[in-house]
């Protein structure tokens, strides 16, 4: 099998408590939303032509687990979800835009482990808790970094 036709798109499924808030949540922060995805029991988030997030209702998500329970993202964290900027100057604006709609910024941890990055000009993200409780990092890095 050839590794490279693997991951040419994502597609994200979150639970969501309610689907009618969050697609007023991300339609209120300026993520299209693909409405031949979406219906009461889920909307779908287009961030790119590759990559598009499922928000699905509780008991629609956990039809798909197999009786593992849903998780609380308010309570236990399974993932960070981290989006690239396509420039530095277009990280604030998104964020704000969340933090408007009802988001919560995260503060960088103390210390930061990516610091280095930041004070060199490589790197800027902020990260934030949306209204379900799942955090987005939403983060530029310059075509500059170190590899690895």
């Amino acid at each position: 099998m050839d590794q490279s036709d693997i991951g040419t798109s994502m597609y994200l499924n979150l639970p969501t408590q309610d689907v009618a808030a969050a697609r007023e949540f991300w339609t209120t922060v300026g993520v299209p939303i693909s409405e031949d995805y979406s219906d009461e029991n889920a909307v779908s988030l287009s961030f790119s032509p590759h990559v598009t997030v499922m928000l699905l209702a509780r008991d629609f998500y956990a039809s798909f687990l197999q009786g593992k329970p849903v998780a609380d993202p308010h309570a236990a964290s399974g993932a960070i979800v981290a989006l690239d900027a396509q420039s530095k100057e277009s990280v604030d604006p998104f964020v704000d835009a969340a933090l408007a709609a009802g988001a919560t910024e995260v503060p960088p941890g103390d210390p930061n482990p990516a610091q280095e990055m930041v004070d060199a000009g490589l790197m800027y993200g902020r990260t934030f808790t949306d209204p379900d409780g799942h955090q987005w990092e939403i983060i530029w890095m310059s075509s500059e970094m170190p590899e690895g």
